[in-house]
């Protein structure tokens, strides 16, 4: 009995230990963005334009506060975001974007259009890309 007793006590620890990390790791975009610059079709946009805006990121899904509230569903791999509305006025809406994280800001080009991915953050000549740089609030 004793011997069971001292060869489980390890492997429960072992598996609580791995359920704990695995419980304490959370996705690094996770939390409230506030943007810095914004820019679209090669066009810096005025501080004024988006002062009050913030994006909230919580695993899957995101808020946008700007001129209204909208929500939806965010999937995200390799640098490259699928951006699904579901509520407010981009309900129904996808948009791709790519991103990077970079001394503390985060970047993200969307292609409002949703047909592609763009190749790079700019959005010169582009008239439908939208360049947006956040830092963590």
């Amino acid at each position: 009995m004793r011997i069971s007793f001292f060869i489980a006590l390890p492997l429960l620890c072992f598996g609580c230990a791995t359920t704990n990390k695995a419980m304490v790791k959370s996705n690094i975009l996770n939390g409230s963005w506030v943007p810095v610059q914004q820019e679209i079709g090669g066009k810096v946009l005025p501080g004024a334009a988006f002062e009050k805006q913030k994006l909230i990121i919580s695993d899957s899904t995101y808020t946008l506060s700007a001129e209204s509230v909208d929500k939806g569903i965010v999937n995200y791999a390799d640098n490259k975001m699928d951006i699904f509305g579901r509520e407010g006025v981009n309900a129904g809406k996808h948009f791709t974007a790519i991103y990077k994280l970079e001394n503390e800001q985060l970047i993200i080009c969307y292609n409002l259009l949703g047909d592609s991915y763009p190749a790079a953050f700019e959005t010169k000549g582009k008239a439908m890309y939208f360049l947006c740089t956040f830092k963590k609030e």
